[in-house]
């Protein structure tokens, strides 16, 4: 397939989706998988009442007494056992921040490396667990490599691919994700049938194969070209850029890269540099696009959804059903984001999903609210309620799938300089670890105190989010990931923080006006 065609500014870096590329992103994705495999397992260990009688037994007790009567929202309050799930992103925080500048000394597929080692070592400590703390422990170091992956793989995907197959080939990484939470939610329904309550211990344990998938994956990957200029190799980039472009002329592309790595060794400090004026655009989406993309409430299923399912009335083993199959259409709808990105483009498919959320989290908010109300006793439960419940979410989840997920980590990726590109993807990675340890750690005393209505403040910001984006993102696809500075120049908000300087020569007029310009 021809990668040519016309980018902004005029020019046209001319290349095809060679095979090579093509298996590098998807070895390089595939550290989504680390990822999407501890968002998937820890929800259903929890809902395991062997792991709670181990290691949370006031859980396990007060778990066990509640009868169907009883107040159903409050029965899994517990901060110690939210704390199991929330503190991997705690570390992961930090370690996205660490990770920052090795990805920029070192090259990208370091980091993949140091992410892999950190998370095989926090799956053995954890599978072979005695105390609390060792399950603690193991948490941290899984989150050490999450935060390594999370900050070096989008980064990665979007320098390999060709700007016009970019969008694709970077929602691999959330195809990885969504693969990692549905092995994970299969695994938890067959490991929680096996007698004498040690199942727990193969789920946990079980991380150990993502991990080695991306230690094995990246000591065969080459580094990106832009990480080999940065580090001064530059026969080197160029004899990889020739490789990945499978044309014999690169240097349009390559001189371009050249110039981005000059700039980028102006800039001594990239952590002081991003708060400057013209990186205003690219700080705000670091910031917005994950603060939003955590309120959307979707890591509350994701985490939660077997003990969100049991709370509902769901018995054990019909909860970490549901959450397979809640998983599976969210892996398959990821399908659709990886057709349509590079088509529709980015601004279509958040508004579309954000709406398409919306309307599900009202039908899920009157479904709870009319048989649960605020007392949270449900009585009898029919069939029909528990469809309606699993189709609603279904769809809601599709509506992520295709739009929020894997949008949250392609357009921060793709937008930033060279200069700044680590320390702003670790802003990225670190704002999005920041609120996903706050929604897991709260998420259950919410369902306490706030029953039904937590749904109501998860719509709430759906309803904000698509609003941010409609009046603040400019349109991406099809531009080189070096010439995006053209986008905000021409967006009718960020065009005030950005000079013509800042534009390195791009001919702003080229995609004025133009259908489906970043512009619009």
């Amino acid at each position: 397939m021809a990668g040519g065609g016309i980018a902004t500014g005029g020019k046209d870096y001319p290349g095809k989706l060679t095979a090579k590329v093509l298996i590098t992103c998807i070895v390089a994705a595939t550290g989504g998988l680390i990822f999407g495999y501890d968002l998937g397992i820890s929800g259903g260990v929890t809902s395991m009442d062997s792991f709670l009688e181990k290691f949370f037994p006031a859980v396990y007790t007060k778990e066990s007494s509640v009868k169907p009567t009883d107040d159903q929202y409050c029965k899994y309050n517990n901060q110690q056992l939210t704390f199991f799930t929330s503190s991997l992103y705690l570390a992961a925080l930090v370690s996205s921040l660490a990770a920052s500048s090795v990805t920029r000394l070192l090259g990208r597929r370091v980091t993949m490396l140091a992410g892999g080692v950190l998370f095989a070592a926090g799956a053995i400590l954890n599978a072979l667990a005695q105390q609390v703390w060792m399950i603690y422990v193991g948490r941290v170091l899984l989150g050490f490599g999450i935060g390594c992956a999370n900050q070096s793989v989008p980064i990665y995907v979007s320098e390999m691919a060709p700007y016009k197959y970019r969008g694709a080939l970077n929602m691999m990484f959330q195809l990885s994700i969504t693969i990692g939470i549905l092995a994970a939610n299969i695994l938890n329904y067959f490991f929680a049938k096996i007698e004498g309550g040690w199942g727990w211990r193969l789920s946990l344990g079980g991380a150990v194969v993502p991990a080695l998938i991306i230690i094995l994956g990246s000591l065969g990957l080459n580094d990106t070209p832009n990480s080999l200029i940065e580090r001064g190799r530059e026969d080197e980039a160029k004899e990889l850029l020739l490789k990945i472009r499978g044309i014999d002329n690169v240097d349009d592309e390559f001189e371009d890269l050249k110039r981005a790595s000059d700039a980028s060794h102006l800039v001594k400090h990239p952590w002081g540099n991003i708060l400057t004026r013209k990186y205003r655009p690219q700080l705000t989406m670091a910031i917005c696009i994950p603060f939003f993309q955590q309120l959307t409430g979707m890591n509350v299923f994701v985490f939660y959804a077997p003990i969100l399912f049991k709370t509902m009335g769901f018995g054990s083993n019909a909860a970490l059903m549901s959450s397979v199959i809640t998983s599976i259409v969210n892996a398959l709808a990821t399908f659709v984001s990886i057709l349509t990105v590079d088509k529709v483009g980015r601004r279509f498919l958040f508004l579309e999903g954000g709406a398409q959320m919306f309307l599900c989290q009202l039908v899920m908010i009157a479904a709870i609210a009319a048989k649960f109300g605020v007392s949270g006793n449900p009585g009898e439960l029919p069939k029909w309620y528990a469809i309606l419940v699993v189709v609603a979410m279904c769809i809601y989840i599709a509506g992520f799938a295709w739009s929020w997920g894997p949008l949250g980590w392609l357009v921060p990726s793709e937008i930033f300089p060279l200069e700044i590109r680590s320390a702003a993807q670790s802003i990225n990675v670190a704002v999005n670890m920041i609120f996903t340890f706050a929604i897991a750690q709260v998420f259950t005393l919410m369902l306490c105190k706030m029953k039904f209505g937590m749904f109501i403040f998860f719509a709430c910001f759906v309803v904000a989010m698509s609003i941010f984006i409609y009046c603040c993102l400019p349109e991406t696809k099809g531009v080189p990931i070096e010439e995006m500075a053209i986008v905000w120049k021409n967006h009718r908000i960020w065009k005030h923080y950005v000079n013509d300087d800042d534009i390195n020569g791009t001919e702003i007029g080229y995609i004025k006006g133009k259908k489906g310009s970043p512009t619009e």
